[in-house]
């Protein structure tokens, strides 16, 4: 069995016999993990394990744990800080800034490979314009350049733990206002003016970028549809212009901003013929109903063996990651996190 186009949530701590029944559909090729799915590490460990021994080849576990506000798995993991604050320390060295990215980058994704999650849905290359508190300090920093270099150090750092980065939310949701989750935010700049939201994905494609999650945002001096269902945006932009040959998610399909495309099975239709590779329906169990008895979307071998490439690679016991050289370098940066950025001001 191939792994399929969706991404679907679980209700609690462990599987529910039809939560088994979906993962066995063949339409179905990732599960995605929020905090009402986490007690504690070996809870986590065994829940993973078990969707992973659902079917063959094993689903792609994924979970937004960016860091700051966006950290699904708090309790027994490493709290960390905000992508603004890396931005900060990157204001009062470079150098000091690019070692802590990497090294965030590198203790999320090792924290989240021994309990043998797949995937995180970071970097966050959203620009900090200041005015999407969706975004606020979850952006490195408001200079198309600095966040470029932080997200690919991030994107190292998550590599050399095993796990591929997907970078957010294309091709930028700093500069609106509304939140995607409930309404359509409209950005009513022309290509030229989103050139610096686009820079960051142009350094970390040239730098091995495996993944990009399109934003539910209109942009209509582009298109007249959200760019999550914009062939213009993915096929001509992402994939031509910018020549992206890795995996292309959605932003859930649930969130308010896509449904001016209309209702579940249409947005999931427009956003596949897009070129979609990954559909995530999230918080909405009767959208997963009607996507899996009601969608017969056709093969395609390109997008699944794109979606293989998501799953990670290597781990290490708790206790050989604890007693790693990696691990006290992090929890030294954790600790330099807490204090405020030495910035010398003229």
């Amino acid at each position: 069995m191939t792994l399929g186009p969706l991404m679907i949530d679980l209700e609690g701590t462990a599987l529910r016999p039809i939560e088994r029944e979906f993962l066995q559909h063949p339409l179905v090729g990732s599960v995605i993990l929020f905090t009402r799915n986490y007690a504690d590490p070996a809870q986590l460990r065994e829940l993973v394990a078990d969707i992973h021994a659902v079917r063959s080849p094993a689903l792609i576990v994924g979970v937004d744990h960016e860091g700051g506000r966006v950290q699904r798995f708090r309790e027994g993991f490493s709290r960390l800080p905000p992508a603004r604050r890396i931005g900060h320390e990157y204001d009062a060295s470079p150098r000091d800034g690019l070692a802590l990215a990497r090294i965030l980058g590198w203790l999320m994704a090792a924290e989240l490979r021994e309990a043998g999650v797949d995937l995180s849905f970071a970097p966050c290359v959203d620009l900090d314009f200041g005015v999407s508190e969706a975004i606020g300090d979850r952006a490195f920093h408001a200079d198309a350049g600095v966040v470029g270099e932080l997200a690919v150090a991030y994107k190292h750092g998550m590599r050399a733990a095993g796990m591929v980065a997907t970078a957010k939310h294309f091709p930028g949701h700093g500069a609106v206002v509304a939140d995607s989750h409930y309404a359509l935010p409209i950005d009513r700049r022309s290509l030229v003016d989103l050139e610096p939201d686009i820079r960051p994905y142009r350094l970390l494609i040239e730098n091995g970028l495996a993944g990009v999650m399109v934003a539910h945002v209109l942009y209509p001096e582009i298109d007249d549809v959200p760019a999550s269902a914009s062939r213009r945006w993915i096929h001509g932009y992402l994939r031509g212009e910018l020549r992206f040959q890795g995996v292309i998610f959605a932003d859930d399909l649930s969130m308010a901003g896509a449904a001016a495309v209309g209702g579940i099975v249409e947005r999931a239709e427009c956003m596949l013929e897009a070129g979609c590779d990954v559909l995530p329906v999230c918080n909405h169990r009767d959208n997963v109903i009607a996507l899996l008895e009601g969608w017969k979307p056709a093969d395609d071998a390109g997008a699944t063996l794109r979606r293989v490439g998501l799953r990670g690679k290597g781990s290490v016991s708790s206790r050989k990651l604890r007693e790693s050289l990696e691990w006290s370098a992090a929890q030294r940066a954790l600790e330099q996190c807490a204090e405020p950025p030495d910035l010398k001001l003229a």
